[in-house]
């Protein structure tokens, strides 16, 4: 058994039927709006073009498509940034600040803070007012 990753991205089989269907479409579409009504016969040779242009431009689509995707790295999905998960965030705010008395950590606001948690984040911005 080998250790090659199994997925969307691996498989040529989803691409290849992606770019058939869409090849397909192609074909049925104008070989009927091709002809130019019921007096002419149908257009093969228009439909084939079609049909093979179609299935040429989905397939390279397909595959610049999976050969720009990139997995995220592992350390932005630990939710440490300035967008904390809200379960973090609340369970900060409920922690009592270092030196802080413990009241103002069962709901009353520090001043300068808004009651839901918000305002600036700890640390500052770097910036004074």
């Amino acid at each position: 058994m080998s250790d090659t990753p199994r997925g969307p991205r691996v498989g040529i089989k989803g691409p290849l039927m992606f770019s058939a269907f869409f090849g397909a479409v192609a074909f049925v579409t104008v070989l009927i709006f091709g002809s130019g009504g019921t007096g002419h016969g149908l257009r093969f040779d228009l439909a084939f073009s079609a049909a093979g242009i179609a299935f040429i431009v989905c397939l390279v689509v397909a595959a610049m498509l999976s050969m720009s995707y990139k997995e995220n790295a592992e350390h932005l999905g630990r939710g440490d940034g300035v967008n904390l998960r809200s379960e973090d965030r609340l369970k900060r705010a409920k922690r009592p600040a270092k030196g802080a008395p413990a009241d103002t950590a069962e709901g009353a606001a520090e001043p300068g803070r808004e009651a839901d948690g918000g305002g600036e984040a700890p640390g500052g911005s770097g910036r004074e007012a």
